[in-house]
């Protein structure tokens, strides 16, 4: 338990400084939006483009690690938003927030530095196949069933699957992640020699990546104050942090992913709430408490579900 406690308590004391950063005003709220965008479009793809270069594939397909994960996310999001709307009585567009919340995990800003720690190279590269598809498949199903409920709830006119599909596929296709992933995997198959140099650089700023993300997470959870429908974001904080893992684990046994791919596939998933959740109920302009209090309460539980599945995995 201390190895678990030694490698799971440094992910959330990082977070913890972000927060105190803004809070004890060194740093404005504003300043994490700066280094958030230096994560994402820099730091992180840095360290996909480093992983994938040199990564040994031992010919694993990547359809069973995405069947096994989005298993575990379609379980849990028609759980969260079937909960809400039938047990708690909210509005469909509540219950669509209130289901995306339940299973969108932070993958990149919490999963990619824990499984880093905890798993090794094999589950970064794990993480950087998974982290392709999710943002993507996340927000075109949580794009698609919010227009749909905002059509039956309010009436109006209702975009097209297809005009949804045509808009994500132009932002994937400028996406930081997905093009350290295409130069990752082209330089992987070419199998030239880095030149010592550009590796050093490539390492100085991937390593960069999990600190930067961590204390830019907890700069920014000082927007998502905790308020209102607390036993509906109680209850998706517990669906995020206990069923969702599970279900992944299961998954994960039944298609017989690796032992490196199953503990990183299920770090990832028990990690907290991102914040996408936020900015889709923000877009549509409805269920913003929810998604923050589940997004905050989450993330102060995390240590607890991160520690208990680290524990169990080893």
């Amino acid at each position: 338990m201390y190895a678990v406690a030694v490698n799971v308590a440094p992910i959330f004391l990082l977070i913890l400084i972000g927060w105190l950063t803004v809070k004890a005003k060194l740093f404005k709220a504003e300043a994490g939006d700066v280094l958030s965008d230096f994560v994402f479009k820099i730091a992180v793809p840095t360290l996909i483009f480093r992983t994938l270069a040199a990564a040994d594939f031992h010919g694993a397909s990547p359809f069973k690690l995405w069947l096994t994960y989005f298993t575990g996310v379609a379980i849990t999001w028609a759980a969260g938003q079937m909960m809400t709307r039938h047990i708690f009585k909210q509005d469909l567009r509540v219950s669509v927030i209130a289901g995306i919340s339940s299973a969108f995990a932070n993958n990149i800003f919490i999963g990619l530095p824990l499984v880093g720690r905890s798993v090794g190279s094999d589950g970064i590269v794990a993480i950087s196949i998974l982290l392709v598809v999710h943002l993507p498949i996340m927000m075109i199903a949580g794009t698609i069933l919010m227009e749909n409920a905002t059509h039956k709830v309010t009436g109006g006119e209702k975009r097209s699957a297809l005009a949804v599909l045509k808009q994500v596929g132009r932002n994937l296709a400028q996406n930081p992640l997905v093009i350290a992933l295409v130069l990752g995997l082209g330089f992987n198959m070419i199998g030239l020699p880095m030149p010592v140099v550009m590796t050093t650089v490539i390492e100085q700023v991937a390593s960069m990546a999990g600190p930067a993300a961590l204390i830019s997470l907890g700069m920014a959870l000082t927007k998502y104050p905790i308020r209102g429908n607390l036993r509906i974001a109680v209850t998706m904080t517990a669906f995020k942090l206990i069923l969702m893992p599970a279900c992944v684990w299961l998954m994960a046994h039944a298609l017989g992913l690796s032992p490196a791919w199953t503990a990183a596939l299920v770090l990832t998933s028990c990690v907290p709430t991102g914040i996408n959740s936020w900015l889709l109920a923000n877009r549509f302009g409805i269920g913003h408490s929810i998604a923050a209090s589940t997004i905050s309460i989450s993330t102060l539980f995390g240590v607890l579900s991160v520690s208990l599945w680290a524990w169990l995995l080893s």
